[in-house]
């Protein structure tokens, strides 16, 4: 059970999640992807919109894939936590702290994510927003991190690579100057 209580090397899970990619492909003929499974959701749950309206039942697959995502999120977060605390960089302490954060050993940070922060209408919004923008972004992407940097330049498409450079350079951008300015604001 140690094994599965501590982070895994890098060099152990990337390989495994990059495997599953030509896996699902050559077992299940399925690209690996996650943010359709909104849409496949919103399709079963009976939604009316003409962008909800195909065969569903198809992609199956995807829904039970999410379900085993948060199964295993669950598993691993409950069943099997590690009480060790999050180990940050100081210089990262240091960054965090000067924008009105300050890490206390969990995965994130309570000033943003805990129950206290969402009855501020700022943070809610805030996150609203995030939320939405990253929802619309990997829609008009046709597909979202998983789906163009893990599958999709695994099968050397040029499209993922513009997509998973956009990416990089939106968090970057996001990080460096979105984010403070942002912060700052919910102050």
């Amino acid at each position: 059970m140690d094994g599965l209580s501590q982070p895994w090397p890098w060099y152990v899970a990337g390989p495994l999640i990059g495997l599953f990619v030509p896996l699902l492909l050559i077992l299940g003929r399925r690209r690996f992807g996650i943010s359709s499974s909104l849409r496949h959701l919103c399709a079963a749950l009976g939604s009316r919109a003409p962008f909800f309206r195909y065969d569903w039942r198809a992609e199956r697959w995807n829904l039970a894939f999410v379900l085993g995502i948060f199964l295993g999120g669950f598993g691993a977060g409950v069943l099997l936590p590690n009480s060790a605390p999050l180990e940050l960089n100081p210089s990262v302490v240091a960054s965090l702290q000067r924008l009105g954060l300050f890490p206390d050993g969990g995965l994130w940070p309570r000033e943003l994510f805990a129950l206290e922060a969402l009855k501020n209408p700022k943070v809610f919004l805030f996150l609203l927003l995030g939320g939405m923008l990253i929802g619309f972004g990997a829609r008009w992407a046709a597909g979202c991190t998983s789906g163009h940097s893990i599958t999709g330049l695994s099968a050397l498409q040029w499209p993922s690579l513009l997509a998973t450079l956009g990416f990089f350079g939106g968090g970057l951008l996001s990080a460096h100057l979105l984010l403070p300015w942002f912060l700052s604001g919910l102050r």
